[in-house]
């Protein structure tokens, strides 16, 4: 067999392979997909879209001759509380991070800085939950009490405000990592180019380089929105797990994904089935928020 003929078996096969790690992912993701929406719509069907969605009272427990309630939106709208918390509190510190990295950091302190952050990444949730419940929570029930003179209806400091101020840490490590890797893409001419026009420095990253990055910076964005909605065990930790209406910042609420780890475990018929709608309900969330963004970043030209 000649070298050419090799080569041509080898380029096949990898490519044969390659098919075959792609189909396997896809494959995945259909069954997935087939899974929760099979177990999912008819429990949806049963309870009522209406009283399901909009519903705002979780009671699945209930005996005769009281009816169980299966309303989840108290459960959406405390997630959607922590992802706006997340964002407001980790995206900006994740970008400026990442500039500071790219740009103004000094190599010696870059050399120490940077296995720091990537060491977030790989610390466990658990882990973060305790640090949310030794210090997070405990200064959140402080600062509450000094700026109100009272624990607004009894909070004990887990809240909403501590969910997100946990979450948006946890984020960092994904913002920074890639909004970095986006920024350091950029072309140096640009940079060189703006200075040779006169530019300060930070002028010239600012108004230069992180908008030749945006596209690479908002996947960053949809990645960390990503983790933060997807977070089960941190939020459960600190949140204070209350399945109703979220009313203020420092009151608990409770997330979807917290709610179906917390009672998946003895749930058992319609209940069991709800839990598993409200995952559907939870990867059409993210589907949107993954199209919103795409839409966004094809309209601004990203």
């Amino acid at each position: 067999m000649s070298d050419k003929t090799l080569i041509n078996v080898r380029e096949a096969v990898m490519e044969k392979f390659f098919l075959f790690c792609a189909s396997t992912s896809i494959l995945a993701l259909l069954l997935i997909c087939i899974f929760l929406f099979a177990n999912g719509i008819p429990a949806i069907q049963e309870v009522g879209v209406r009283a399901f969605l909009l519903g705002t009272e979780w009671a699945p427990l209930r005996q005769y001759p009281a009816t169980p309630q299966f309303g989840i939106l108290p459960m959406i709208v405390g997630s959607i509380y922590f992802m706006i918390g997340a964002i407001i509190i980790g995206v900006p510190v994740g970008i400026f991070t990442a500039i500071f990295f790219a740009y103004m950091c000094p190599d010696k302190l870059y050399f120490f800085l940077k296995p720091v952050v990537n060491l977030l990444a790989g610390i466990p949730s658990v882990v973060y939950g305790f640090f949310g419940i030794v210090v997070i929570v405990p200064i959140v029930r402080v600062l509450a009490i000094q700026f109100t003179g009272h624990l607004p209806g009894g909070a004990s400091g887990m809240s909403i405000l501590s969910a997100s101020i946990l979450l948006g840490i946890m984020i960092l490590p994904t913002i920074i990592a890639i909004s970095e890797s986006a920024i350091r893409a950029v072309p140096k001419n640009y940079y060189e180019g703006a200075l040779a026009l006169g530019a300060s420095h930070t002028r010239s990253v600012f108004f230069v380089i992180v908008p030749a990055a945006k596209s690479g910076i908002l996947a960053s964005v949809i990645l960390g929105i990503g983790r933060a909605i997807g977070e089960t065990m941190a939020v459960v930790m600190v949140a204070g797990n209350h399945a109703r209406m979220p009313i203020h910042a420092l009151r608990g609420a409770r997330s979807l994904t917290a709610n179906i780890v917390m009672e998946m475990g003895y749930a058992s018929g319609l209940h069991r089935e709800t839990l598993i709608a409200s995952a559907v309900v939870l990867f059409v969330f993210i589907l949107l928020i993954n199209l919103t963004f795409t839409f966004i970043a094809r309209k601004s030209g990203m």
